[in-house]
C-alpha cells in the first residue's frame, strides 16, 4: 500500500498490521548481527539488525511506556537534488505519549547520504505528528545496566513477601543496594526481587552508573505517594 506523507498518520493502523519491509536473515560471514529481542511490553519477539538496534529495543521496553514496537515499519520514497531516494526507518515505537519514529546508527557511521535520509524521515514524522529521533550512541553504562536489569523483567512469584519488605525498607528514604537487601529476611533472594522491582520502575536507581552494593535505591514516585510499601 502506498500513502502520501500528508496521510501518514491516517495509515498508522495499516502500518501496525504490516510486516517489516525487509526480512531478517542470518548467514555466515555477514558483518551485522540480526536477531529477535523479547519485549515484556508487547509479549512478543521483535526483529533487529545490529547490537545497537537490540539495545534500543531493550531500553524502549524499560523506559518508553511502550505499547508496540514495529521493526522497519515502512519505506519512504522522496526526491532530493541527487535524485529519487529511499529510506526505511528502523523502528516505529508506539508509546503512552504517542508514536515515535526511530533510526539507529552509530555517530561515526553517519554518512552525508544517511543524514539526508534522516532529515526526510524527520519531516515525514513531523507531518504525521510523530516524534523522531536518531539514536547515535548511549551514555556510559546505560546499555549494560538496562541489560542487567532485564534479567528481572519476567513475572516473579513472591511467596514470602520479599517485594513488600524491599518497598517498606526504602519507604523512609533511599538506601544503598547492599543495605537494602540486607534488611530483608532472605537477602540472597531479595536481590533478584530488587532487580525485578527496578525493571518495573517501582524502585529507582541512577542508570548512568553501574549497579553495585553502594548504589542508592529509592522508591519510584508512584509508590512513594501511594503507600504501596505496606
Amino acid at each position: 500500500m502506498v500513502y502520501p506523507v500528508r496521510d501518514l498518520a491516517e495509515a498508522e493502523a495499516e502500518i501496525v498490521r504490516s510486516r517489516p519491509v525487509r526480512r531478517f536473515t542470518w548467514r555466515t560471514g555477514q558483518w551485522h548481527r540480526p536477531g529477535l529481542e523479547y519485549l515484556v511490553s508487547t509479549g512478543r519477539h521483535h526483529g533487529f539488525e545490529s547490537f545497537e538496534e537490540e539495545s534500543l529495543l531493550l531500553v524502549a521496553d524499560f523506559a518508553a511506556d511502550l505499547t508496540e514496537a514495529l521493526s522497519q515499519p515502512f519505506r519512504l520514497r522522496f526526491e532530493s537534488t541527487a535524485g529519487s531516494m529511499e529510506h526505511t526507518p528502523d523502528f516505529l515505537l508506539l508509546t503512552g505519549t504517542g508514536p515515535w519514529l526511530v533510526d539507529v546508527r552509530p555517530g561515526d557511521r553517519i554518512r552525508p547520504e544517511d543524514a539526508l535520509k534522516f532529515a526526510a524521515a524527520a519531516e515525514a514524522a513531523l507531518a504525521a505528528g510523530w516524534r523522531y529521533s536518531v539514536v547515535s550512541g548511549w551514555r556510559e553504562n546505560v546499555p549494560e545496566l538496562v541489560d542487567a536489569l532485564s534479567a528481572g523483567r519476567r513475572q516473579l512469584s513472591d511467596p514470602i513477601g520479599l517485594q513488600g519488605e524491599l518497598l517498606g525498607a526504602v519507604a523512609a528514604g533511599p538506601l544503598n543496594f547492599g543495605d537494602l537487601v540486607g534488611r530483608c529476611s532472605v537477602p540472597a533472594v531479595a536481590r533478584a526481587h530488587a532487580v525485578h522491582l527496578m525493571w518495573h520502575r517501582r524502585l529507582g536507581i541512577d542508570v548512568s552508573a553501574p549497579l553495585t552494593d553502594t548504589s542508592p535505591v529509592r522508591l519510584a514516585p508512584r509508590d512513594a505517594g501511594t503507600g504501596a510499601a505496606a
